[in-house]
């Protein structure tokens, strides 16, 4: 495979119902290309992962999943706010949601650091009021 097959999804804002989906469908996706059970979970955290936190805080989003023949690269980017302090945000239990969010069972603090905890290496560029890019890579060979 010397070019990579190229994933890409629209994340929808404010819509918890929806959140979710393009992790599914990568799921459903890396599974036909026959990738590990162990990959696919990885995968599929770190997606969902990042799909909740464009819901919560950034009223949306893309996701650009990249398959090479030795990594999977994640790239995740929005709009929204910005992580005023990344440092703080990666703190397990640390989290900016609102009360309503809370309420619905999402904002935990524990988006950043699952995606870190389910990655091979994790990237967040963020400039406040511009929005974030968020890149993953997983090893698969």
């Amino acid at each position: 495979m010397s070019e990579p097959l190229v994933f890409h999804f629209d994340i929808d804002g404010n819509d918890f119902s929806a959140a979710g989906q393009a992790s599914v469908q990568i799921k459903k996706s890396l599974r036909q290309l026959g990738l590990s059970p162990e990959i696919i979970r990885r995968v599929s955290i770190a997606m969902y992962e990042g799909e909740i936190n464009m819901v919560i805080h950034a009223s949306g989003g893309t996701a650009d999943v990249k398959v090479f023949e030795d990594c999977i690269e994640i790239i995740l980017a929005d709009k929204g706010p910005g992580i005023k302090d990344i440092d703080m945000a990666m703190k397990e239990g640390y989290s900016t949601a609102s009360d309503t969010t809370r309420s619905l069972g999402f904002g935990a603090g524990m988006g950043l650091p699952n995606m870190k905890r389910y990655t091979d290496d994790m990237k967040i560029e963020s400039t406040v009021g511009v929005g974030t890019t968020v890149t993953m890579r997983i090893n698969i060979a």
